[in-house]
């Protein structure tokens, strides 16, 4: 079993005091032990005339006939116990907890669509307008039809396209309005890309007539891609108010891009990409999110465009890529550990998520390339005013669900969305050459000085 990043995981095994099945049987020696309804009147028939007698007087014939067919009965229940054993797909070790609730017997296991790319949790952490919300969860479940083998249910995708195309029509001033006015002009020609546009609901609509899942999968994402630009346009700040006791830290009131420069340490290169050379640096991209970790982003972005990861080391494990945490406490600020849960409308701080109990963040931990603040070493009440990481999800290290064992534990605060294909290459020693605030510098507020 795989073990948590933070902590190592030590389960019971459930000791059995039985043997899963004997096929030894007890039977009564003593006669008279039997219970009085015994002790009345059998009656035998044997194709012939009905024979009464009493129970006194049959039992040790029976007991008789018993053990001497005892043998071949219990090597015959044997044979059915093991071929049993072969077929079921419920181990023999668990027969004690059979007749227990699933949910007292096996790890919690969470039903749930949490995310599974940093694009998927960016376009669902969006506040925007509940028409817009309506459309993207329309369309995303078509992603989910699109995994059915075979024969796709092409009839029901297009009964999500009708619906998220009459929505888009019917609540065209409600969605435009939600905007603010300088956004307005730009917001009309994305609404018009998103109904009639090559990269709209029509051509996609097209698309699933046609019954063609490549195109239909393409044209999806195209249009989802119009969708989050939308949604970005009515969500120009926060929707929540931060707590005052949080009011004088560096907060990001949306969304930011920050490219890393990355250098291998040992002087060796990159893989190349499609058709080309060896590469001396790998270039990514992060899109950090405001909107559900204000004070984490804020003051990663603030460090950033301070240069303060520009030519630092970096240390990997078989789960993650974390910054050099030899900077100390002087640079950063120490932020409460910042978490906002699905369904929420803010963020809760100094509080992890109970996963068992169906708590789940709206930017998961389970991604591959998430970007992630270390704990403070002194209390995991906070995060590191400046150590990073990016988490190297794998579901053969995940729990039941599909989830990591640290799910909810840790303020994570954006993803990778460019070269997360570099991630795997990166070696203890590797040098972030620099690091860039390449959008979002007008949504990062800065505490006033003195």
């Amino acid at each position: 079993m795989a073990l948590p990043f933070s902590a190592s995981l030590s389960l019971p095994f459930p000791q059995l005091s039985t043997p899963f099945c004997s096929t030894r049987f007890a039977l009564p020696t003593n006669p008279h032990r039997i219970s009085r309804k015994f002790n009345r009147i059998l009656a035998i028939k044997d194709y012939g005339p009905t024979e009464l007698m009493n129970g006194h007087n049959y039992f040790p014939d029976l007991v008789t006939w018993m053990q001497i067919r005892r043998k071949p009965f219990e090597k015959s229940f044997a044979v059915i116990v093991l071929f049993l054993q072969l077929t079921s797909p419920i181990p023999s070790i668990l027969h004690d907890y059979w007749l227990i609730a699933p949910a007292q017997a096996v790890l919690y296991s969470p039903e749930t669509k949490i995310p599974r790319t940093g694009e998927l949790a960016l376009r669902r952490a969006i506040p925007a307008n509940k028409d817009m919300k309506a459309i993207q969860d329309s369309l995303e479940d078509i992603s989910y039809l699109l995994r059915i083998p075979q024969r796709k249910p092409f009839g029901t995708m297009e009964g999500n396209v009708k619906k998220a195309l009459k929505i888009a029509v019917d609540e065209k001033e409600a969605i435009l309005s939600s905007m603010p006015d300088e956004f307005r002009e730009n917001g009309s020609l994305l609404y018009a890309s998103l109904t009639d546009g090559q990269a709209g609901l029509k051509t996609l609509l097209q698309y699933i007539k046609d019954k063609d899942p490549d195109k239909v999968s393409v044209g999806l994402a195209n249009t989802l891609d119009t969708v989050a630009q939308l949604e970005l346009l009515q969500a120009p700040g926060l929707s929540f108010l931060l707590p005052e006791q949080y009011k004088n830290y560096p907060r990001l009131t949306g969304r930011a891009v920050v490219e890393f420069a990355i250098e291998k340490g040992d002087g060796s290169t990159f893989s190349p990409k499609a058709a080309g050379q060896p590469r001396n640096t790998a270039i990514l991209q992060v899109v950090v999110d405001g909107y559900s970790a204000p004070l984490t982003a804020g003051n990663f972005a603030k460090l950033v465009v301070e240069g303060v990861y520009d030519g630092m080391k970096l240390n990997c494990t078989d789960q993650a890529i974390l910054s050099d945490s030899k900077l100390g406490k002087d640079k950063g600020y120490v932020v409460p550990l910042e978490i906002m849960p699905s369904g929420q409308f803010e963020p809760l701080y100094k509080t992890t998520l109970s996963v068992q109990d169906g708590e789940l963040p709206v930017l998961p931990l389970s991604v591959y390339g998430a970007v992630v603040m270390a704990h403070n070493p002194d209390s995991e009440e906070y995060s590191s005013p400046n150590q990073f990481f990016f988490y190297l999800y794998d579901k053969r290290n995940a729990g039941l669900g599909g989830l990591s064992f640290d799910e909810g534990q840790f303020s994570v605060f954006g993803y990778t969305t460019m070269g997360r294909e570099t991630l795997s290459e990166i070696r203890t020693g590797d040098v972030i050459r620099s690091a860039k605030l390449v959008e979002g510098q007008d949504r990062l507020f800065l505490p006033k000085q003195g």
